[in-house]
Parts: C-alpha cells; sequence; structure tokens
C-alpha cells in the first residue's frame, strides 16, 4: 500500500519545520519537496535540507514557486505579480516516501481564497506538527490540532522542537492522543548531528 505524503507544518514561523524536516527525510530515506519558498532564493530550505542529508535516495523535487520576497505567501506572490493557483501545485512523481515542508503555520494565506491547510487538504496528507516550548505554545499547538481536526486531517506525529518542557508537553498529550517526537535544537550545518538524530526518533 502506498503512503501517504507526510506535510511539515508548524505552529507558526521559525519553530523548526526545516531541521524537522531534514530529520524526518534522514530517517525515512524519503523525497524532499517544498512547493512554495517565499525569499531567499539562494539559499532555499531545499537546498538547507539537501545538505544536511546523507543517504543517496532522498530526492529533492524543485518548487512549485519561488518567490523573491520573504513574506506570507500571498503577499510575496503579489509583490511578484503572481497568483498562487493550488489547483495548478501537483505532487511530484516519485515510487519514494515524501516529506513536504509548508511555509508558515496552517492558516498561512495563499492568495485570496486559499489557506496553506487547504494545501494540505488537496494532498491527502498526514500531518506532523511542529511545536516549541515557549510561552503561548500551548495555545498555539492545541489550536493547530483543533483546526486540523476540524478538516479531518490526520497527524502522524506532534514534534517537540528544541528544549524540553515535560508541563507543557503533559497537557498536550492529555488533550491530543498523538505521537511526540523529541526534535533536538541542532546547527543546520551538522549533517552528523542530523544522521544521528535521524536514528533516534520513531516515525
Amino acid at each position: 500500500m502506498k503512503h501517504k505524503p507526510i506535510f511539515i507544518t508548524g505552529i507558526g514561523t521559525g519553530v523548526g519545520k526545516t531541521i524537522t524536516s531534514a530529520i524526518i527525510v534522514e530517517h525515512l530515506q524519503a523525497d524532499y519537496w517544498k512547493p512554495i519558498q517565499a525569499g531567499d532564493l539562494d539559499n532555499t530550505d531545499t537546498d538547507s535540507v539537501r545538505s544536511l542529508v546523507s543517504n543517496e535516495r532522498s530526492v529533492f523535487h524543485p518548487e512549485a514557486y519561488r518567490l523573491t520576497q520573504p513574506f506570507s505567501p500571498h503577499k510575496s506572490a503579489a509583490i511578484d505579480n503572481i497568483t498562487i493557483d493550488i489547483n495548478a501545485i501537483e505532487l511530484p512523481v516519485t515510487n519514494n516516501r515524501l516529506v513536504i515542508e509548508g511555509a508558515g503555520g496552517l492558516m498561512v494565506p495563499l492568495n485570496d481564497s486559499d489557506l496553506m491547510i487547504d494545501l494540505i487538504k488537496k494532498f491527502d496528507a498526514e500531518v506532523v506538527l511542529v511545536s516549541q516550548n515557549y510561552l503561548g505554545s500551548i495555545n498555539h499547538t492545541l489550536m493547530s490540532l483543533e483546526v486540523l481536526a476540524s478538516r479531518n486531517i490526520a497527524v502522524k506525529a506532534i514534534a517537540i522542537c528544541g528544549s524540553n518542557d515535560v508541563s507543557s508537553e503533559f497537557v498536550i498529550a492529555n488533550y491530543y492522543q498523538s505521537k511526540m517526537i523529541f526534535i533536538p535544537q541542532l546547527d543546520l550545518h551538522d549533517k552528523e548531528a542530523i544522521a544521528n538524530a535521524a536514528k533516534s526518533i520513531d516515525l
């Protein structure tokens, strides 16, 4: 049976989606795809993940949209005089597992009518929700899980990126029964540390 794609999304921006993506890609020897890259086109998230993955099986698929400005996709696209059309974004063809990295969180706008969560639903993907322990993160995590549940989108795991907080993690686990994996805060240049972290997760 073919596996569903795994969509890496976060409770917000800067919570560790790219490092989590690299570790999961290495763990599964999966392909990687970032459909929408906004800004930093000389050093994209695809470039970062490719530089961190050690296995020779993973394929890194080209982005559907490469936007020049580092803003929300809808704003970046407008500046570039582009309209993002989610109907035109098709999954890359592969026989391998596919890890997809989103931009920002679930409710990030792509255009005047579509959000990132609509792209997840279109792909019929399972979600790895990346969380991070900070003041307010319980609220952001539970709201994200609630929104996913309201769209009947399966959560494969909650990834806690960075330092642990047993109290926060207990509350999240108490409200939402899902696998938790723990992602250390690693240097985005430490390939060996990524390989070691990939061996330690259970997904």
